[in-house]
C-alpha cells in the first residue's frame, strides 16, 4: 500500500491526504485550489506505480471541493488512461457531486480546423448573406422608416418638438454654404471647357443650352446630394453608432420610446424638407457660375444668357429636381442610420461603419440618378 500526505498552507487550515491502497485511490480533506496543484505533482511522481488496470477514486471521504479541484481528477483520470489504467470516480457527498457535474468536461476539446471553401463556395456564401440576411435587415429598416415617417405625419403630438427644425439645420442649413460654392466651380468649369469646343464653330449661345440642361437636369441635383451623403450620412451614421455602443439606443426602448420614431424619423423628415432647397441652391450657383464663364470666354452677356435660358427651360426639369430630392434624401438617411445600427463594438467599428455608410449612400445616389435619368429621359 502506498500512500502519500499532502499538506498544504490554506485558509481552513485542513490538510489533503490521499492514499493508494491495492486497486483504490482514497482522498480525505479538502480539494480546493491550495491542495490541486499539489496533489496533481504527487500524484504524477506515482501514477506508473499503479499495478491494476483499473482504479477506484474514492470520494466518501472529500468534505469539499472547487473547480480547480474537479480539473484536478480530470486531469488525473487522464494521466491514467493515457498510461492504459481505467478510473472511476466512487462515492462522494451530495455537494462535491454537484460540483463535479458542474465543472468536469463533459468530453475533451479539440481543435478542428475549418475545411477550405473553394470560390464557387466562397461566392455562393457571400451570396447568400448578402440577400438572406443584409438585404432582409435592409429592406425592414426601410419598411419600418417609411411606415413610421408617413404614419407619424398626422400625429403631430408623437413628434419632438423643434426637433425636425434642429435636425433640418444641422442637415441642410449648415451645408447650404458648401453646395453653393462647390455647384457654382462646377458650373463654371463645365463651361470653360466646353467654351473651347464651341468657339470653333461660332456656336457660343449654345453654352447656354449646355450648362443650363447639365447642371438643371443631373449635375445640380446630383451634387447636392453627394455632398450631403458626405457631409450628414456620415454625421448620421456616427451618432447612430455611438448611440449604440454607449447603450443609449437601449435606454431608449428602456424608456419606452421607439429609436425608429425617436431619432430617424425627425432626421427623415428635416432632410426631404431641406433637399429641394439645397438643390434650388446648387441650380442657381451652377447656372451663375456657367454664365460667368461663358460671359468671360465667349462674351455672351447676362441679357443674353437670361433670354437664352427662358426659351430652354421647362417645368418638367423642376418637377424632376424635386422628385429626386426625395428620393436623394430617403436613400442617405435610411444608408446612414442602416450602417450605424450595424455597429457592434468600439469606436473603431464606428469609424469603420461611417466609411462604409458614406460610400455606400454616394454609390446608392448616383445609381439613383442614373434610374430616374432613363425615367425622365
Amino acid at each position: 500500500m502506498n500512500s502519500k500526505r499532502i499538506n498544504t498552507d490554506i485558509c481552513s487550515g485542513n490538510d489533503l491526504v490521499v492514499r493508494l491502497e491495492g486497486d483504490t485511490l482514497v482522498m480525505r480533506g479538502d480539494l480546493l485550489l491550495g491542495e490541486a496543484s499539489a496533489f496533481v505533482n504527487a500524484f504524477s511522481r506515482h501514477f506508473r506505480s499503479v499495478p491494476a488496470h483499473q482504479l477506484r477514486i474514492d470520494l466518501n471521504g472529500l468534505k469539499n471541493i472547487d473547480s480547480a479541484g474537479v480539473m484536478a481528477l480530470y486531469y488525473t483520470k487522464k494521466k491514467l488512461k493515457e498510461n492504459g489504467v481505467e478510473a472511476e470516480l466512487e462515492g462522494g457527498s451530495a455537494s462535491v457531486l454537484d460540483k463535479i457535474r458542474l465543472f468536469y468536461p463533459e468530453e475533451e476539446m479539440s481543435v478542428v480546423l475549418p475545411r477550405r471553401q473553394g470560390f464557387l463556395e466562397q461566392t455562393g456564401a457571400r451570396v447568400r448573406e448578402f440577400f438572406g440576411l443584409f438585404m432582409m435587415e435592409f429592406l425592414l429598416l426601410a419598411s419600418n422608416l417609411f411606415y413610421w415617417g408617413f404614419a407619424d405625419l398626422f400625429r403631430p403630438s408623437v413628434r419632438r418638438r423643434g426637433d425636425v427644425v434642429t435636425q433640418a439645420t444641422l442637415i441642410g442649413v449648415n451645408a447650404a454654404g458648401i453646395v453653393v460654392f462647390l455647384s457654382f466651380v462646377i458650373g463654371f468649369v463645365i463651361a470653360l471647357h466646353s467654351a473651347g469646343q464651341l468657339r470653333p464653330f461660332g456656336a457660343n449661345i449654345f453654352i447656354v443650352d449646355l450648362v443650363v440642361f447639365s447642371i438643371m437636369s443631373q449635375m445640380g441635383p446630383l451634387l447636392a446630394a453627394i455632398l450631403v451623403a458626405g457631409r450628414s450620412g456620415s454625421a448620421i451614421a456616427a451618432e447612430i453608432g455611438t448611440m449604440k455602443v454607449t447603450a443609449e439606443l437601449d435606454a431608449i426602448q428602456t424608456m419606452g420610446l421607439h429609436p425608429i420614431r425617436f431619432l430617424l424619423v425627425p432626421k427623415l423628415y428635416a432632410c426631404m424638407l431641406t433637399m429641394p432647397f439645397l438643390i434650388v441652391f446648387a441650380n442657381v450657383a451652377g447656372i451663375t457660375g456657367g454664365a460667368l464663364a461663358a460671359n468671360i470666354y465667349l462674351d455672351i452677356t447676362p441679357e443674353i444668357f437670361i433670354n437664352r435660358m427662358r426659351d430652354i427651360m421647362m417645368m418638367k426639369d423642376l418637377y424632376t429636381a424635386l422628385v429626386k430630392s426625395q428620393v436623394y434624401a430617403g436613400i442617405i438617411v435610411l444608408t446612414g442610420s442602416f450602417y450605424g445600427l450595424r455597429v457592434l463594438r468600439g469606436a473603431e467599428d464606428v469609424g469603420r461603419m461611417t466609411t462604409i455608410a458614406v460610400v455606400v449612400s454616394i454609390t446608392l445616389v448616383i445609381l439613383a440618378d442614373s434610374v430616374l435619368g432613363v425615367i425622365f429621359y
